[in-house]
């Protein structure tokens, strides 16, 4: 009897080993990849933006390549996320970006300790726009079960709304945050492959036209003066000294042309759009910062709780057999 009890506590042993690995795995380094903004396009790559204007910062906005899930476009090219000890790292408790603050994730220790669920007056809701929607949808999944299609766009705010998302809306549209190129920033046009389709063999052209003559490439020559007319004298050239018409001469403030107005860049800090509201920066792609993943406390207290109740059946079994 007790051989078998001692058997089945090492099976348990062996699957909560896996299932402490199958975790480990899922909170290890993120798979996507980050790229430049004007990577993204209107049918490819997914936007990541976080806005960080509850402590007066501005929204970032990021690409990143699909398929891939929420989770992990927070988690790569700079961004990094801080889960809570109650919930682990899925429930996404902070966020920092390298290139904003060094790095600092909000909201900050003294405001949240990430212990407990924060409250669902403060917290960083999730939302996502599909290609071609501008409209908002509240994610009914967690970062970690949500994989975003290509072409859309995710947002992270932070405030407070209710489970249907109709209260805490982001004050910024997903046209003002979405790659709108149709193919990548940088990439060739696309060649015109199509050729004259040849005509059918019985279709009538008409005769085939015969080789003209080569043309007389004597120059004319001039016809000679009429009787009693008087000679033509070839006009002199101009003088050096004769000015041009006003007309000719461009005016200064004509020659110089005004500086055009910078393109929005994808390097840090470039502003992507000026639209009410408050202000798109594109988050070019950085070294990943070092971050917390989150508490394994929920898997060792379950493992802990699974090893208590097998070494309880052990001495059970022992001590029954004692007793027979």
């Amino acid at each position: 009897m007790s051989s078998r009890v001692t058997r089945a506590v090492a099976r348990l042993t062996a699957a909560l080993g896996l299932t402490v690995a199958a975790l480990a795995a899922t909170v290890g380094p993120a798979g996507a990849a980050p790229q430049a903004m004007g990577q993204c396009t209107t049918s490819s790559g997914v936007v990541l933006a976080v806005d960080f204007s509850h402590w007066g910062g501005p929204v970032y906005r990021s690409c990143g390549t699909t398929p891939t899930t929420g989770y992990e476009l927070l988690n790569q090219g700079g961004w990094a996320t801080t889960g809570t000890g109650h919930d682990g790292p899925a429930f996404i408790c902070r966020i920092g970006y390298s290139g904003h603050q060094g790095g600092k994730q909000y909201p900050t220790p003294q405001q949240d300790d990430c212990v407990l669920t924060p409250p669902a007056s403060a917290y960083w809701s999730y939302w996502h726009a599909n290609p071609g929607q501008n409209t908002w949808e509240y994610s009914q999944l967690g970062a970690m079960l949500y994989k975003p299609k290509p072409g859309s766009v995710d947002l992270w705010i932070f405030g407070g709304t209710n489970i249907e998302g109709t209260e805490g809306k982001p004050t910024v549209t997903p046209d003002q945050l979405r790659a709108h190129n149709t193919r990548p920033a940088g990439a060739p046009a696309p060649k015109d492959t199509r050729t004259a389709a040849p005509l059918p063999p019985d279709v009538n052209t008409g005769p085939r036209p015969e080789n003209p003559p080569p043309a007389d490439r004597t120059p004319p020559t001039a016809a000679p003066p009429a009787p009693g007319a008087a000679p033509t004298v070839p006009s002199a050239p101009a003088s050096p000294s004769a000015q041009p018409a006003e007309s000719a001469s461009p005016s200064p403030s004509s020659s110089v042309s005004p500086p055009a107005s910078p393109s929005p860049s994808t390097g840090t800090g470039a502003v992507a759009a000026q639209a009410p509201g408050p202000q798109v920066v594109e988050a070019a792609p950085a070294a990943d910062a070092e971050h917390d993943t989150g508490s394994y406390l929920p898997a060792v207290a379950t493992g802990a709780l699974v090893l208590l109740i097998g070494a309880a059946a052990v001495f059970a079994a022992k001590r029954r057999r004692r007793t027979e």
